[in-house]
């Protein structure tokens, strides 16, 4: 059996049906984990959701931030974005059926020695303590009080982490962590912040903007991570972190990888050329 990750998909479903072909990928033997952001941008976000859904087992798709955003629309939190394509799932027959899959994603794995997420750690966390925050959230989110969690989950404070953060401020910034991160803002006595603003590629970054997966010390060094939604960086395997978002949504490529066995230090990388569906953002 072959499990294979996969960047961001963000809809583009042509895309993915493609690789699902150039992989040979067969459901009776093989894997497929998304790393997050199945939805929203692309084009078909409808048809791509149904055909991650239709695999069944074989198929999982992490939580990234459209895919949260997804939620907090269909229950009426947050208001639909102009460049939003989500409107064909809110108004399907099939609704509450992918609303449902949606919400009962995880947002963090760990297979065959790697951790998988869609955007990245915090520096103070081990493996352990990821999935364990992650676990927090996902049962909130798979609870009968969904829209009212989902009120106090957007937002940028807290910033920082702290062992001692409870309730809503300690589920927003782990899913900022898990679903947005990029930099951590090294600046200052207080430095060690989640940067939110931030887009660019790592080397060009203000001073005192590391990546996350670049800060020293931090817990999961030792741990290969495989994550997506950083499109500017694209393809990147260095300091174990794997960067499997290509910017298919922005005309780049979809990409996927068989997952490498614990100390593997070779990918086989599978590319899949997507035309353009937005123009790429000025950061």
């Amino acid at each position: 059996m072959t499990t294979y990750l996969i960047g961001d998909l963000q809809g583009c479903d042509a895309a993915f049906a493609r690789m699902l072909d150039v992989i040979a990928f067969d459901p009776a033997h093989d894997r497929l984990i998304v790393l997050g952001d199945a939805v929203n941008r692309g084009p078909d976000s409808l048809t791509a959701l149904r055909r991650l859904m239709a695999l069944g087992d074989a198929a999982q798709c992490l939580l990234g931030n459209h895919d949260l955003h997804l939620l907090a629309v269909a229950h009426g939190v947050r208001k639909m974005h102009r460049s939003d394509t989500l409107q064909p799932i809110l108004q399907a027959t099939d609704r509450e059926a992918l609303l449902d899959w949606v919400r009962n994603r995880p947002l963090a794995l760990f297979e065959q020695g790697w951790l998988l997420v869609h955007a990245g750690v915090l520096p103070q966390w081990t493996v352990e303590k990821t999935l364990q925050l992650a676990a927090e959230v996902q049962e909130q989110l798979r609870s009968a009080d969904l829209p009212a969690f989902l009120q106090d989950l957007f937002g940028n404070d807290p910033d920082r982490w702290n062992d001692h953060l409870q309730g809503p401020e300690r589920w927003r910034i782990t899913v900022n962590a898990l679903t947005r991160l990029r930099f951590i803002d090294t600046n200052g006595a207080d430095g060690g912040r989640i940067d939110f603003h931030c887009k660019k590629e790592a080397d060009r970054a203000p001073q005192g903007l590391v990546p996350w997966f670049g800060v020293p010390g931090r817990q999961t060094q030792g741990v290969p991570i495989a994550f997506g939604h950083w499109s500017t960086l694209g393809l990147h395997w260095a300091d174990n972190a794997l960067c499997l978002d290509s910017g298919c949504l922005w005309g780049g490529s979809l990409s996927a990888v068989p997952l490498p066995r614990p100390g593997q230090r070779w990918l086989q990388i599978h590319s899949q050329p997507c035309p353009r569906q937005l123009e790429p953002m000025p950061f």
